[in-house]
């Protein structure tokens, strides 16, 4: 395939909206890229263009069966003037990995890997420069075949969109308060709780918005079945650090294998710590949180990079985590992540690719 460029006018360029007021997810760039698939031409018209709203057939399947995947990535602007992508590749791997379990056809990463740098330097302006900003990218892909009736699309858009994102949370590098569900669940062991799909947001979003209105930042989900084992974060995963051993949930089958939940446990491991993936009971947790054994918890995602937690409600009780402040372990992986993200420390692992 051959990548067309259709870079827009000057004057038609959107202004930009002020770094220091960023928030995440609100503002996006001036292009993006589109390609579409069939059966008979497989991918094909790849393109970068300005940034327009999509046509839809109303009986597109994406909006009836929620056929449907995505990614997260970012790309940073360093002091120095340089663009860094972190661990790009591997979001399109995963994305591939959704691709298959949704049954949707799988991307050539290179190409739009290539595809992804050349949307990036084209909107580069568009890169914030304040501290802890970032351009945020969402590579989407969606059924569209108009029919109704329960299949697989036979058709596909695969579109990237970029925009300038400031902290996740308004809470920006804080303790983060957390709502523990044992009433609604957000995937079961066979089920597509491991790709990255819309439906698994969906599902979360009725037990979202209770813990919001009780103040909770986020909904902490237990296993399906026992309801009593650890799993993820709403848009995190999580770990938890006992008095010597660092832990988080194994990937079977119902969580997000996380690309900062892996380097997390890379750089664990690198630097020597007893890191453990294992099944954490809420019991283990509060007993845990009740006599100091628990060290911290912290979750680990694309959008927040490391989120400190102050505190779980579980069952009608809160417990504490630590002194309520963000402690020494989660502070050490959010500075070395951003430090690597950002350029102002070594990256031992080969992350970062400079595109400019």
């Amino acid at each position: 395939m051959k990548l067309e460029i259709f870079p827009i006018e000057a004057d038609k360029k959107k202004p930009k909206p002020d770094w220091n007021q960023l928030g995440f997810g609100k503002h996006f760039s001036d292009h993006f890229f589109i390609m579409k698939y069939d059966q008979s031409q497989g991918w094909h018209h790849p393109k970068i263009e300005a940034y327009r709203p999509l046509t839809l057939d109303p009986a597109a399947i994406v909006l009836h069966y929620a056929q449907e995947i995505f990614e997260g990535l970012k790309a940073y602007k360093c002091q120095n003037g340089a663009i860094h992508l972190f661990r790009a590749k591997e979001n399109l791997m995963r994305m591939n990995r959704s691709a298959k379990r949704l049954c949707m056809p799988e991307i050539d990463i290179d190409f739009v890997h290539s595809a992804l740098k050349e949307l990036i330097l084209i909107d580069q302006e568009w890169i914030p420069t304040t501290s802890g900003s970032s351009l945020y990218i969402r590579p989407t892909m969606i059924g569209t075949e108009p029919t109704i009736g329960v299949k697989a699309s036979s058709e596909f858009i695969f579109y990237i969109i970029v925009g300038p994102a400031g902290s996740y949370y308004a809470e920006g590098f804080s303790p983060i308060r957390i709502f523990v569900s044992d009433q609604f669940v957000r995937a079961v062991r066979g089920g597509v709780g491991e790709a990255k799909t819309g439906a698994n947001y969906a599902a979360s979003l009725l037990a979202g918005q209770e813990a919001k209105k009780a103040g909770y930042s986020q909904v902490l989900w237990l296993d399906a079945i026992e309801q009593k084992y650890v799993e993820e974060v709403g848009t995190t995963n999580i770990f938890f650090q006992f008095e010597n051993e660092l832990v988080t949930s194994p990937l079977t089958g119902t969580i997000l294998p996380g690309i900062t939940r892996d380097s997390v446990a890379k750089l664990a491991q690198n630097w020597g710590m007893k890191y453990v993936e294992r099944r954490i009971s809420m019991e283990e947790v509060t007993e845990g949180a009740n006599s100091g054994q628990l060290k911290e918890v912290f979750g680990s995602g694309t959008a927040a990079v490391i989120s400190p937690v102050s505190e779980l409600h579980y069952k009608g009780k809160t417990y504490k985590i630590g002194n309520g402040k963000t402690g020494p372990v989660a502070q050490k992986f959010y500075d070395e992540l951003v430090g690597i993200q950002y350029g102002k420390k070594p990256d031992p692992f080969g992350w970062i690719e400079r595109i400019n």
